[in-house]
């Protein structure tokens, strides 16, 4: 007890002390203002006590006017300096979700800007590259947000970190027919997936000025970035310039899935006709505030990435199916509480009665055995299990059927994991009501990436920097080797032995829970997309 009260202690003073890593004081402070080359030109950023950090750095030119709805183009060089101390403006967005906090420059179609923590002054080091794409259902998020600041793992891992933006909602996955006649590649929609490839090529011919190391670039993300990780593994364009892949909650096989090309080319012609103009021409002339505001119109169609022939040159299931994805090591999971009964269940009670009527509408013929495994004979069975299939149907099934393929088709390992903490309660909470029963959705980011202090919304607790520092143990060692073991973490097998690691105060390497679900779920797909 005396031990664990004094381990649990020093944690706490660990999160507390964040900034005062000893790696600080093993960094020279040479650089006052840091100045790096990059292709276009020379930038200059900050020094925040040894850790150097250079924000809203252009990769590619602004997406405005006739560079609306087209592939991202390749920035123009400049003269002299180019201050990059600040972070850029956020692509056009709504604010649609409440826990977004963000320290961009406004919101502006101009958003193309990516941002760089490096704990190196050395140039040639070679340190490993993480590259963090914002989650928020492909209609909101940034670079910018506290939760994904790359300063942490810069600092206390040695990991160069960059987090990107890409366009979102109408701007970013918008097909049209007039739009895929102009292409090149004769494709439309995906810009936003396109804005993600650009970057990492940016990072590929750039990161070695900032110290990092081209042929060890990680890519990671969460809900719609995750979804993006898995993208980027799928598409020709990308998976040749990664070294490993981290999902956390999500994959493009399932969750915001994509559509075919004329499908999407469909959406944006209705889209057209609703905001009334009458050419492309017209809709690249109109207000991007008009076109934002009306995506919230009824009847609008949902703008998702396409199999538009050039970024996806087939179906992404079909491309993990056949092995042709980046055959890099994979970290992947998902959270113990992704969705709430009542997306199930609406505006109705959650009784047994209710719950047996809901599955037999949702799964017909199948409901005796989705009932069999997801049981509901008490109000406390109902709630468990219509909590867990709202997750596994929103987001868990499509991640853990990302990495079973991944497994399947690729000679990489598969470290698969399964993130159960749940937060604290809030600040100010002291009956504990606002802690949640589960790990929710979106609720590991900060601990994976070392942020705790970051938001303060939480009363955080020793256990949960002990969590953090677990997990962000975990992804620091599989960015720089490929495998997430490492000294005092527990040993974690790769998917081949079929284990999961629970990651909770108790992290532990489990065999995968509720197994039959997935495949009873994967089975029903297959038999439905034949």
């Amino acid at each position: 007890m005396v031990k664990k009260t004094i381990t649990k202690t020093v944690l706490f003073l660990i999160g507390i002390g964040f900034l005062l890593s000893p790696n600080v004081l093993a960094q020279p402070d040479t650089e006052t203002a840091p100045q790096r080359t990059v292709e276009n030109g020379k930038i200059e950023g900050i020094n925040d006590s040894g850790v150097l950090i250079f924000k809203g750095i252009p990769f590619a030119k602004p997406p405005v006017g006739d560079l609306r709805w087209k592939a991202p183009q390749p920035v123009n060089d400049w003269e002299g300096v180019r201050k990059t101390t600040k972070f850029g403006p956020r692509c056009m967005q709504r604010p649609v979700f409440g826990d977004m906090v963000f320290r961009s420059d406004g919101i502006s179609e101009d958003c193309l800007y990516l941002n760089v923590w490096t704990p190196t002054h050395e140039k040639g080091a070679r340190l490993p590259v993480l590259v963090y794409f914002y989650g928020g259902g492909f209609i909101a998020g940034d670079g910018s947000e506290p939760r994904y600041d790359g300063e942490h793992m810069a600092r206390t891992k040695g990991i160069v970190t960059v987090t990107v933006n890409y366009r979102l909602s109408v701007f970013g996955f918008m097909a049209h027919p007039e739009l895929t006649s102009e292409s090149p590649n004769n494709a439309s929609g995906n810009y936003g997936l396109l804005d993600q490839a650009a970057a990492l090529k940016w990072v590929q011919n750039n990161i070695s000025a900032f110290g990092g190391d081209p042929s060890k670039i990680t890519i990671a993300g969460e809900s719609a970035g995750s979804i993006s990780v898995s993208a980027q593994m799928a598409s020709p364009l990308s998976r040749d310039l990664i070294a490993g892949a981290v999902g956390e909650s999500g994959s493009i096989i399932g969750a915001l899935s994509v559509a075919p090309l004329k499908q999407g080319e469909d959406s944006g012609t209705k889209f057209q006709e609703l905001v009334g103009a009458s050419s492309l021409e017209e809709l690249r002339g109109m207000n991007a505030d008009t076109l934002l505001a009306a995506t919230v119109q009824q009847n609008v169609p949902r703008f998702s990435p396409t199999v538009d022939g050039y970024f996806f040159p087939k179906k992404p299931v079909e491309i993990f199916r056949m092995g042709e994805q980046a055959d890099v090591p994979l970290l992947v999971g998902w959270n113990s509480q992704e969705m709430n009964h009542q997306f199930l269940f609406r505006d109705k009670e959650a009784t047994p009665e209710n719950y047996k009527q809901l599955i037999q509408n949702l799964y017909d013929e199948d409901a005796e055995k989705i009932l069999e495994l997801y049981p509901g004979s008490t109000k406390e069975e109902v709630l468990k299990s219509a909590t867990d299939l709202a997750g596994d149907r929103f987001i868990a099934f499509s991640t853990w059927k990302w990495g079973d393929l991944h497994k399947e088709t690729g000679n990489s390992p598969v470290y698969r994991y399964y993130y159960a903490h749940p937060r604290p309660a809030m600040k100010g909470d002291s009956s504990n009501t606002s802690r949640a029963e589960g790990a929710v959705h979106s609720a590991e980011i900060e601990y994976l990436m070392g942020n705790l202090p970051r938001n303060r919304v939480y009363n955080w607790t020793p256990d949960d920097y002990q969590v953090s520092h677990i997990f962000q143990g975990f992804v620091a060692n599989f960015v720089k080797s490929g495998d997430p073991n490492g000294l005092g973490l527990p040993m974690w097998k790769p998917l081949s032995e079929e284990k999961v690691m629970h990651i909770a105060a108790d992290t532990y390497l489990r065999p995968l829970k509720y197994k039959d679900r997935y495949e009873f779920l994967d089975k029903r797909a297959y038999q439905q997309s034949e």
